[in-house]
C-alpha cells in the first residue's frame, strides 16, 4: 500500500517540514496543495521547483500530486483555464509529480452544459500532459460529486492522460455506493482521496476510524495496490486536532482495513 497525505492538513507548512513529517510518519508521498497561500504554487521559479525536488529525494518521499484548483466545467471563458491548467501540468512535471488534480465547479449550470465544457478543457490539456508525462485528474467534486458525475467527463475525454481522484467523501454524501464509484472510476482511476467524518450532514474531519464514513469499503474496492492520501481538510476546520499526530495512527488503520477490518 502507498499512503500519502495532502498539505491541505497542515496549510503553510514549509517544504522541510511537510517532507520531514512525511518521513517520521511512514508516508511514501505528499499531495501538494498548489495555491498561492502555500509554499508550493505555480508561481515558483525554477530554482525553487528545483529546491523542492531535493528535499522529497533526500528523504525519499514522493510528490504524488499537484492539487490544483481549476475548474474546468465553469462557465466564462476558456483561455483563463487553459492557463491555470498548463500551468499547473508544468508545475507537476518539475516537480516530478505524476498527477494534477483539478476540480469540475459546474455550479448550477446545465449538466450537459458543464460535461461539454469540462471535457473539451480537459481534452485540449490532455496532450500537453502527455508531452510533460503528467496525468490530469478530475476529483468527483462540487457540481460532479458522484462516480458517475465524474467518468462521464472522463471518458468523453477519451484521453489516457485525463483520469480521475476518488474523493470517498463526495460520493459517499451523493448517495453512491462505495463498489459502484471505485467500479465507475477504476479505469481512469489516479488515486483515492480517503477522509473520516461524523455522518454524511457534518463534513467535520475526523481520525479515520473515528467517523461513520464506511472507509472499509472504499479501501476493499480499491484494493492494495494504488495510492491512498489522507484530505485531512485542517485547512477549512481550524479547531480540529493538528493532522502529524495522527498520521502514523491512520495509515495504520487503512493497512488494517486492507487486511480485512471491518471499517
Amino acid at each position: 500500500m502507498n499512503f500519502a497525505f495532502s498539505t491541505l492538513g497542515v496549510p503553510g507548512m514549509e517544504v522541510r517540514d511537510v517532507v520531514r513529517t512525511a518521513a517520521e510518519t511512514g508516508c511514501r508521498g505528499v499531495e501538494l496543495r498548489a495555491h498561492p497561500e502555500e509554499p508550493v504554487h505555480p508561481g515558483l521559479l525554477p530554482q525553487e521547483r528545483r529546491s523542492v525536488v531535493r528535499e522529497f529525494a533526500a528523504a525519499g518521499v514522493e510528490v504524488l500530486a499537484v492539487a490544483g484548483y481549476a475548474r474546468v466545467a465553469a462557465e466564462g471563458d476558456d483561455e483563463a483555464v487553459y492557463e491555470e491548467l498548463y500551468r499547473l501540468v508544468h508545475l507537476a512535471a518539475d516537480l516530478g509529480a505524476p498527477f494534477v488534480r483539478v476540480f469540475p465547479g459546474g455550479g448550477g449550470r446545465p449538466q450537459d452544459d458543464a460535461d461539454a465544457t469540462a471535457a473539451r478543457r480537459l481534452g485540449a490539456a490532455a496532450e500537453v500532459a502527455a508531452d510533460a508525462g503528467v496525468r490530469v485528474l478530475l476529483e468527483n467534486h462540487d457540481s460532479h460529486p458522484s462516480g458517475a458525475d465524474t467518468a462521464r467527463v472522463v471518458a468523453a475525454v477519451g484521453h489516457p492522460h485525463v483520469g480521475a481522484v476518488w474523493d470517498v467523501l463526495h460520493s459517499w454524501r451523493a448517495g453512491e455506493a462505495p463498489a459502484r464509484t471505485h467500479g465507475l472510476l477504476a479505469p481512469y482511476l489516479g488515486y483515492v482521496q480517503v477522509k473520516d467524518c461524523a455522518d454524511r450532514d457534518d463534513p467535520t474531519p475526523l481520525p479515520l476510524g473515528a467517523g461513520t464514513l464506511p472507509l472499509g469499503a472504499c479501501v476493499a474496492a480499491a484494493g492494495p495496490d494504488g495510492w491512498f492520501c489522507w484530505e485531512y481538510e485542517k485547512r477549512w476546520f481550524p479547531g480540529v486536532p493538528a493532522l502529524p499526530g495522527l498520521l502514523a495512527a491512520g495509515r495504520a488503520h487503512v493497512e488494517g482495513l486492507l487486511a480485512g477490518g471491518s471499517r
